[in-house]
């Protein structure tokens, strides 16, 4: 989302403790979009090992060990309900939970922030409204895009008060860092940029350590 601010992309690359990472793009979300390939590619050469997983024209048959082998696994934004479904046709949700207990690093932005956790609130079906439906690794609810859509943080208000599940609100430009599923710290790559933990009786902003 920030092409000539790279703060958050080297931040996930440093997390790995390798000098040059293996970087695997999943432009699901997109319906595998080429111009989205392609940027992702620019973004990371000369700086990691980058390839990316097409499923739409599948190319690799073992995708867990394909998977497993990366140090990153990097998820694109779109329509996350569409990649949910096709990665559980595919068996990427199982090879995604296989590389993550072998410490693979799990980043991504929109779709690829939210669907780690068991809800989102998203607009894979056109209004905002809840995606119930996620990953599961961590736990409660994401709001993507919290300062870019002035939607986002009432609507995610309200469905609370209709039972989805605490959670967080996520600015552009601001990450959840999490570690064996506990938040350890979040990382902006502008100065303004804030993540919130959001409950029922409310929200609070999380301290938050610019990148720059």
């Amino acid at each position: 989302m920030e092409p000539d601010n790279p703060l958050l992309d080297d931040f996930v690359l440093a997390a790995t403790g390798s000098p040059r990472p293996r970087v695997c793009f999943l432009p699901t979300a997109s319906g595998d979009a080429e111009g989205y390939i392609g940027r992702f590619h620019d973004a990371f050469a000369g700086r990691a090992e980058a390839s990316h997983l097409t499923l739409f024209n599948r190319e690799v048959d073992d995708v867990e060990g394909f998977l497993c082998a990366q140090h990153v696994i990097y998820v694109g934004g779109g329509n996350t309900a569409n990649m949910l479904a096709v990665w559980r046709v595919h068996g990427v949700d199982r090879a995604i939970r296989a590389a993550y207990r072998q410490g693979v690093v799990l980043a991504g932005v929109s779709a690829g922030a939210v669907c780690w956790f068991e809800a989102a609130v998203s607009d894979s079906f056109g209004p905002l409204s809840p995606l119930r439906d996620g990953l599961g690794l961590l736990p409660g609810t994401c709001a993507p895009h919290y300062d870019g859509d002035p939607e986002r943080r009432p609507t995610f208000a309200r469905l609370l008060r209709e039972g989805l599940p605490a959670g967080y609100g996520v600015d552009d430009g601001a990450a959840l860092h999490f570690v064996d599923e506990a938040l350890a710290e979040v990382v902006a790559s502008r100065g303004e940029a804030r993540a919130y933990r959001v409950e029922l009786t409310g929200e609070t902003a999380l301290p938050t350590r610019f990148l720059g």
